[in-house]
């Protein structure tokens, strides 16, 4: 047993006791709006909202808002798009995406955050090197608070997972809000 072992042995064996999370009832509010503000939310940090009733509707706006995207790579099987034959095996096979459609967990009202983790993607890389990003999620699965988010997310162990609010952006460079400095430039969200 090497010394790095036997430190890593006694931080394993010397672990505190679990203690229950405090209740925080006060910053719990209630879930009415809660649609509306995550639209707000969104469209206030660079994103844009699509409250739609099919799957028919994002198609429609897909071809009419991303006319000149070459390759769109969707992981929704309701939404089959030419161009889709990649190895996902391979991140840099998404290296030319011009616009990715995948699904969300849920959505958070108060920040525009959508939750997504490693089994909803073939590669992690996917939401952040596209040109431009579709997300899917259903209207009953945004939650008011990152409260709610935490309660849902619970102690489920995932390899990835990561919460995503709007478009990249920055406001380093002379104070001036640029999107899509490092990542997607645009990033829609269509509530079912």
């Amino acid at each position: 047993m090497n010394s790095r072992e036997r430190i890593l042995g006694a931080v394993k064996n010397n672990q505190p006791a679990q203690s229950a999370l405090p209740e925080l009832q006060s910053f719990l509010r209630n879930s009415e709006g809660t649609l509306q503000q995550y639209a707000a939310t969104l469209t206030a940090i660079g994103g844009v909202a699509h409250i739609v009733n099919s799957y028919a509707e994002i198609e429609s706006i897909i071809g009419q808002e991303y006319k000149g995207a070459q390759r769109i790579i969707s992981l929704c099987k309701a939404l089959p798009m030419p161009g889709n034959q990649i190895k996902y095996d391979d991140p840099h096979e998404l290296e030319t995406a011009d616009l990715a459609i995948i699904s969300a967990a849920f959505g958070v009202a108060e920040n525009g955050a959508v939750w997504i983790t490693d089994d909803m993607l073939p590669q992690r890389v996917l939401p952040f090197i596209t040109q431009q990003l579709a997300v899917i999620i259903k209207r009953t699965d945004i939650v008011p608070t990152m409260h709610h988010a935490y309660e849902r997310i619970g102690n489920a162990d995932y390899g990835f997972g990561v919460f995503i609010a709007g478009p990249s952006k920055t406001a380093d460079i002379e104070q001036s809000l640029v999107l899509g400095a490092h990542g997607p430039k645009t990033m829609r969200v269509f509530i079912l």
